[in-house]
């Protein structure tokens, strides 16, 4: 970049009055393969699929290079949801991962006992996902603060993914940290996943529900945000998410979750 452009950038930064957020986090680098496992257990046996988990799937992950990210039930779990993150060092890794888990002895041995009395899991959903290069660095540990999880999910009309990716990069991310947000982890889904090219997953988290409600109230009152949403919007030539396009749940993380 030239100084005239470097200019000229600056200036319209400021314009914005977003100088000081303009350059976004530290570029993340991670190109691990993250997983998003959904698990929908029958009425009455989520207890049985928790205490599976805790005694026994976890240790057999980690000795198949299975890396428990966090582990989350629902706020509001009407339908007995189990959701956990999963990370591998490619999705190659993955695969022979897996492989090797199903094989395991030991695991067809707990499957087999753990459902003795019917199926603790009825449906699973999977995803594949890559950290964006906006997100912070993805870690286990205390993330939370004691708070609650959330995960939204954002989806763009056709072409747009990038527009709403440096809006987050350049001034979203930064507003939500000024706003008592934390930005825990954002995610694209893999090139071969559905709807690759028009989804945002990200993770957030908050001192409570009622913050999070309290902290998106100021942040959508902000101007600073007001200018980078119409700036954003008129450089795409409409708005970057589609019609219901922003999905929300509340989390919290289970017992034995790595990150909470």
């Amino acid at each position: 970049m030239n100084r005239r452009t470097f200019l000229a950038a600056s200036t319209a930064a400021a314009a914005l009055g977003l100088a000081g957020c303009a350059t976004g986090p530290v570029k993340n680098t991670d190109t691990r393969c993250f997983e998003l496992r959904t698990y929908y257990s029958p009425p009455g046996r989520l207890n049985d699929l928790h205490a599976r988990f805790r005694d026994y799937t976890m240790t057999i992950f980690k000795r198949h290079g299975i890396e428990s990210v966090g582990y989350w039930v629902p706020v509001d779990n009407t339908d007995n949801k189990l959701i956990y993150l999963l990370a591998y060092p490619s999705r190659e890794a993955r695969e022979a991962s897996w492989k090797a888990f199903f094989a395991d002895p030991e695991w067809k041995e707990v499957a087999k006992k753990t459902e003795a009395n019917g199926r603790i899991v009825s449906k699973v959903d999977v995803a594949f996902f890559q950290a964006t290069d906006y997100s912070p660095a993805i870690r286990t540990g205390d993330a939370s603060h004691g708070g609650v999880f959330e995960l939204r999910t954002y989806t763009t009309p056709a072409g747009r993914l990038p527009n709403l990716d440096a809006r987050f990069r350049d001034h979203t991310v930064e507003l939500f940290r000024h706003h008592g947000m934390n930005n825990w982890a954002y995610f694209h889904k893999m090139a071969d996943q559905p709807a690759a090219d028009t989804t945002l997953m990200y993770f957030l988290t908050h001192k409570s529900e009622t913050a999070a409600k309290a902290s998106f109230d100021a942040f959508r009152k902000d101007p600073k945000w007001v200018a980078a949403k119409d700036a954003s919007e008129k450089a795409a030539g409409g708005s970057l998410t589609v019609q219901d396009g922003v999905k929300s749940v509340f989390l919290v993380p289970t017992d034995y979750s790595p990150t909470k």
